[in-house]
């Protein structure tokens, strides 16, 4: 079943149900299908057809939900833009993808372009009584995800229905999902596991609760409002939830707190727990390349301390080595992963895909070379140990940025943790968030960590700067060194 077509199923099924809300208002699901069929023919009368793309520069809300499923159910491609998008970046992303529309707030980011509808206006548009148009189907493009990586301007993955539906069926079977569930997602739509928390609460037809800008002290008390009992989070926002939380900040009702794009360590997950008692955490591993590769257990933590999990129902993980051969349970290798939620490749862009996506080793199937670096056990779980440029070795020793981190994480008062590998001078430097000063954060890890893998410096900063995803920005940390250091 496609997505969209999981909407109209809940629509039907129960149309009453609270669908969405945000900080303005909510609709059930009759109201939210009802949007997106208008969203699909007012696309159709603007001449919008399959395989074009509709671009949203906006915050999360009701309306870019419905948005987004107009334009999937017209057989349009999806493209969600930051709204905090520079002129810059968002002149070089409409020219990569060429939308047919280009949907903002009010204002004029792009003055000129013909192709530009501000958001405000699209709604009165709309027509009130739409007929049904539902042109996708299962091999149509349905998602262009913009992700950063080497080359100096982001690639957008191309997700096609058919793998987008596999994924979201995937995911739901190990996460479960209720129908009494009101997931609060504070991630930009931008980031798939933002993006794909609208197609799981569909799916279980469970209601969605989002905020478009507001302070990120906001969060606890946006959770607890919306009576939230799921909260997917990356690190930067688990630390956020611990420091308001130990404030005595009112507490939503959580049973499960989910995790990627960044490993949560056990000890966050453990002061998590502490926290809001009651409430599980899930850690996971995957990539916009293939949406989600592995999902751990409930506090599978205690048992497994780095564990990301086993392999989605219908794919497979190996590990393989340099020379191609497929190591044994504990050795350390490339991850590479094979399965129907694996992405079409790049846009415009046939090097990059064919570097990505090769041929299996073994197999000779379609495989994704993640490029990170991990094992498996016995049993089949997957440990991340890091992306292969953050494996280095250090005076004879063999050291990755994420155990440095994790270390760092381990200290009282750390909340935050970032390690770039030795540039050509050697040095190693740490950049932590705490009120603790550097020489007690490097006398703590000399307790933690053999001598090597103690960095040279350690900067301390009140926080950490964000990526829109909510990651540790390295970049921006590493460019603020070399600024200070040539002054």
């Amino acid at each position: 079943m496609l997505v969209h077509q999981a909407l109209a199923r809940a629509a039907q099924e129960c149309p009453d149900a609270l669908a969405v809300r945000d900080e303005s208002g909510s609709w059930d699901y009759r109201e939210l299908d009802r949007f997106s069929r208008s969203v699909a023919a007012w696309l159709r009368e603007r001449g919008v057809g399959r395989g074009d793309r509709v671009l949203c520069c906006l915050p999360n809300s009701r309306q870019l939900i419905g948005l987004m499923y107009g334009a999937l159910r017209s057989g349009a491609v999806f493209v969600p833009v930051s709204p905090d998008a520079r002129l810059y970046q968002l002149r070089s992303l409409v020219e990569d993808c060429d939308p047919a529309v280009i949907v903002t707030e009010t204002g004029n980011p792009l003055a000129g372009d013909s192709r530009q509808v501000d958001v405000a206006r699209l709604c009165e548009r709309l027509p009130a009584t739409p007929e049904t148009v539902d042109e996708a189907n299962a091999e149509d493009m349905a998602l262009f995800m913009y992700t950063s990586g080497s080359t100096s301007h982001p690639k957008a993955v191309v997700c096609r229905h058919r793998q987008v539906a596999f994924a979201v069926q995937a995911i739901a079977e190990r996460l479960g999902y209720r129908s009494d569930d009101v997931v609060y997602c504070r991630l930009p739509f931008t980031f798939d596991y933002g993006l794909y928390q609208a197609f799981l609460c569909t799916h279980a037809h469970a209601t969605l609760a989002v905020t478009g800008r507001q302070s990120e002290p906001a969060v606890l008390k946006f959770a607890h409002e919306y009576g939230a009992t799921v909260l997917p989070l990356v690190p930067a926002l688990a630390a956020l939830l611990l420091k308001l939380a130990r404030r005595g900040r009112a507490l939503p009702p959580l049973r499960l707190l989910t995790n990627t794009g960044a490993e949560l360590t056990s000890g966050t997950a453990a002061q998590l727990r502490t926290a809001f008692p009651g409430a599980a955490v899930i850690r996971m591993y995957g990539m916009t390349e293939c949406k989600r590769i592995t999902i751990a257990e409930p506090d599978s933590d205690f048992e497994s301390p780095r564990s990301a999990g086993t392999a989605l129902t219908g794919t497979q993980v190996d590990i393989v080595g340099e020379d191609g051969a497929i190591l044994p349970a504990g050795q350390c290798g490339q991850i590479v992963v094979r399965g129907p939620h694996l992405m079409d490749g790049y846009w415009r862009a046939p090097g990059a895909t064919a570097e990505r996506y090769r041929s299996h080793p073994v197999t000779g199937e379609r495989a994704l070379f993640t490029g990170d670096l991990g094992s498996l056990d016995e049993a089949h779980r997957l440990t991340v140990v890091g992306r292969g440029d953050e494996i280095f070795k250090r005076r004879g020793m063999r050291t990755s940025t994420a155990e440095i981190e994790a270390a760092a994480l381990d200290v009282p008062g750390v909340t935050q943790a970032a390690v770039r590998p030795p540039g050509p001078d050697g040095e190693l430097h740490l950049w932590v968030a705490t009120e603790h000063s550097a020489e007690d954060v490097l006398r703590c890890l000399f307790e933690r960590l053999e001598a090597s893998k103690v960095p040279d410096r350690c900067w301390v900063l009140d926080r950490l700067p964000q990526t829109a995803h909510g990651k540790v920005d390295k970049k921006r940390l590493w460019e603020s060194l070399k600024t200070s250091t040539t002054k």
